[in-house]
């Protein structure tokens, strides 16, 4: 039998998106999957629509949670009950392309690498096409990661069984996904890319993502409290970080 792949997806008031999301997940061309939706104490009718879609899909689980205790909690809940040899994330507002699963575990298994990621493109709230992320390294260090976060987190894979154990994502507001990736390089080599375009990233108004300002006092804070770096270490990392913040985006279309 095929590998189970188990797919993190934390919700909060994904009314608008989680159906499409959910079906991007069933259309996938490999089918040993396992959705493990936790909800962050919705208050939309995001858990009733979820619960809809259960009925007829095994495959599909959610887990609710009391209170709203951020993304970084809510991702680590999924982790924690995940049964699968490989370990995928997908945000309750965003898509995969068909074949996505596929592709990435054949291009992982051939090679025999633990860690992976793709290139995606980015969509509006209508899901109209705003433009590609083709990342600019092949194969990531921790080093370069530092310096960018190229690793789409909709696009991240792990191999559970090479890694050796569960990681978790660090209790941060943001970045949650790049100190995750951070540990998981201090004990591997590298992560490696597939360069296909298999998913879509949605940018939503009210996303903290779109505020290029205030995402410098988050990259500060992975340095200096997360990663423990210097005063001076971390201004090298984050003048890197803004040529490739430049850089990304200048080459966006």
């Amino acid at each position: 039998m095929p590998a189970l792949v188990s797919i993190i997806t934390p919700m909060y008031n994904s009314e608008k998106f989680i159906d499409l999301t959910i079906q991007s997940v069933q259309s996938q061309t490999y089918q040993n999957w396992e959705m493990i939706i936790v909800d962050d104490a919705s208050t939309d009718r995001s858990i009733e629509i979820v619960k809809k879609i259960m009925s007829n899909e095994p495959r599909l689980q959610l887990k609710q949670l009391a209170d709203n205790l951020g993304p970084a909690h809510t991702r680590n809940n999924g982790i924690k009950i995940a049964k699968g040899q490989f370990l995928a994330f997908l945000d309750s507002d965003d898509l995969w392309h068909k074949d996505k699963l596929e592709k990435q575990i054949k291009f992982m298994q051939k090679n025999e690498y633990a860690f992976t990621f793709t290139s995606y493109e980015k969509i509006d709230e209508k899901g109209n096409k705003i433009g590609n992320i083709l990342p600019f390294k092949g194969q990531v260090t921790y080093h370069d990661l530092l310096k960018s976060n190229h690793i789409g987190c909709l696009t991240a894979m792990i191999d559970l069984k090479i890694l050796g154990y569960k990681m978790y994502m660090p209790d941060i507001k943001k970045r949650q996904d790049q100190g995750l990736w951070l540990e998981i390089l201090k004990e591997i080599d590298k992560a490696y890319c597939l360069y296909k375009v298999l998913g879509k990233y949605r940018i939503r108004k009210d996303s903290i993502s779109i505020n290029k300002i205030a995402n410098i006092k988050f990259q500060w804070q992975l340095y200096r409290e997360l990663e423990k770096l210097s005063i001076i270490q971390s201004f090298y990392y984050m003048l890197w970080y803004a040529f490739y913040g430049i850089r990304k985006y200048s080459n966006l279309f």
